[in-house]
């Protein structure tokens, strides 16, 4: 009954292993995902399936106890969050100030389709389909692949098209922006 109401402070906020080693862990850990995660195709970013939820669940998993071996007090977990928390800002702020260093960060969109023409190489780099890409054509309203001037797939995945005809049909949040406007 004693040790229902005891509470070992110490354990709680004193690290068990050196700070220094805990940023080291973290930092280490965050840059290696974030290198495997961009060297993954756009696609990939553009949606979640549940191949994609699994791949997180399980770096989450692998990346915590590479980053804190067996931590268990709340100032390891903070220093932990801490230095993913740096390194994420870091890299968006050298990614703000630096442009070549954006271009790493975010890739530059890469064409898909040029005057109605699928450009194969493109679609293979990506691992997109014929009909995955016909897939999302449609989604924007697209019917014909000979009305698509350009179709660019972007950094976050998505898929934006410059019509032949000059009208422009973006992502669909841009959609519904063009249509409240018209209101």
């Amino acid at each position: 009954m004693e040790k229902w109401f005891f509470i070992n402070w110490h354990a709680i906020f004193v690290p068990s292993i050196s700070v220094f080693e805990l940023i080291i862990r973290g930092s280490l850990v965050y840059l290696a995902l974030f290198s495997v995660l961009r060297l993954l195709p756009s696609r990939q970013l553009g949606t979640l399936g549940i191949t994609d939820l699994l791949v997180v669940v399980l770096f989450a998993e692998a990346a915590q106890n590479a980053m804190a071996s067996n931590y268990t007090s709340i100032t390891e977990g903070a220093i932990l969050v801490g230095t993913v928390i740096f390194w994420s800002y870091l890299l968006n702020w050298l990614g703000y100030k630096l442009p070549q260093f954006q271009r790493f960060l975010n890739p530059p969109p890469l064409l898909l389709v040029k005057n109605g023409r699928m450009i194969e190489p493109h679609l293979q780099r990506e691992l997109i389909t014929e009909d995955e890409l016909m897939s999302k054509l449609r989604q924007q309203g697209v019917e014909f692949l000979a009305d698509v001037k350009f179709a660019y797939i972007e950094a976050d995945g998505r898929i934006s098209i410059i019509m032949s005809d000059s009208k422009t049909s973006s992502v669909p949040e841009q959609k519904v922006a063009l249509k409240s406007d018209l209101d």
